[in-house]
């Protein structure tokens, strides 16, 4: 039996017939789609290009210039938005040590964002061998600064560095937990020079700086530059890494610390 030929235009009905029978009647795309973007302006030129009978004239009295200024707003880029002003945080009195700085770290008002967690000290003695600085207090703490696991992970790194924890300066950047901190921005506003002040304080020897959004706090602008910062007439060596939190989530993470540990105290 031989089969009946057919025609391009039976085997298109055919397979239309076959998609509607199924309840396919919209046609979809996998490519998105800008809904609520506003419709595209239209070319320079494109006004002349229209016939002469759909062209727009101008009514007598009036002039085409609100249009063409209007033109203008839409296409200029966005004015950038103003830098947060700094503010002098520490006030004409500095702390004149580590006492004094955590007194007034304890109750200086406009340097704790998150009024839902208490204020949290920093420990340690001056001129420390090593200083460790973080983003903020763990959520749990209450009494001391890293007292949850973020803080068990450090002291088991100190004791593999083969320091005593009270050979090491524990400092924060922010005095209680803050959710979603903005830390270039706070930086910004002031706790730059609040955390500068309180390492000069502190007086380490190294700074281990954990956290790369920190290089902001030590007025650097990423954490691949960030090899040393300078107080009074001393240059202080520096190592940025991940965050205690991230460490804890990826033996990868701690790996490539460890790597770099070693090469830097080597090296320093």
């Amino acid at each position: 039996m031989t089969r009946p030929e057919t025609s391009l235009a039976r085997e298109l009905e055919a397979a239309l017939a076959f998609w509607q029978a199924a309840g396919v009647t919209h046609d979809f795309h996998d490519d998105a789609t800008a809904w609520l973007a506003e419709a595209p302006l239209a070319p320079v030129g494109a006004e002349s290009a229209r016939p002469a009978a759909v062209r727009r004239t101008p009514a007598a009295g009036t002039s085409a210039a609100p249009a063409t200024a209007n033109l203008r707003e839409r296409t200029a880029p966005p004015a950038a938005a103003p830098a947060a002003p700094r503010t002098n945080l520490l006030g004409e009195s500095p702390p004149a040590d580590l006492a004094a700085f955590r007194d007034w770290w304890m109750s200086a008002p406009g340097i704790a964002a998150a009024q839902a967690y208490p204020r949290i000290a920093p420990r340690g003695d001056v001129g420390a061998a090593l200083l460790v600085l973080v983003p903020q207090p763990e959520e749990g703490d209450r009494e001391h600064l890293l007292g949850g696991p973020q803080g068990r992970l450090l002291t088991n790194i100190l004791a593999a560095m083969g320091l005593e924890e009270r050979a090491v300066y524990l400092a924060a950047a922010l005095p209680c937990h803050t959710p979603m901190a903005d830390l270039p921005a706070l930086a910004a506003g002031g706790m730059a020079a609040v955390t500068a002040h309180h390492i000069a304080l502190a007086a380490p020897q190294k700074v281990l700086v954990l956290g790369t959004a920190l290089a902001a706090m030590l007025g650097a602008g990423g954490a691949d530059g960030l090899r040393e910062i300078n107080h009074a007439d001393r240059k202080v060596p520096v190592m940025a890494s991940e965050t205690l939190e991230a460490m804890l989530h990826s033996p990868a993470l701690k790996a490539r610390f460890w790597r770099r540990w070693m090469e830097w105290s080597a090296s320093t």
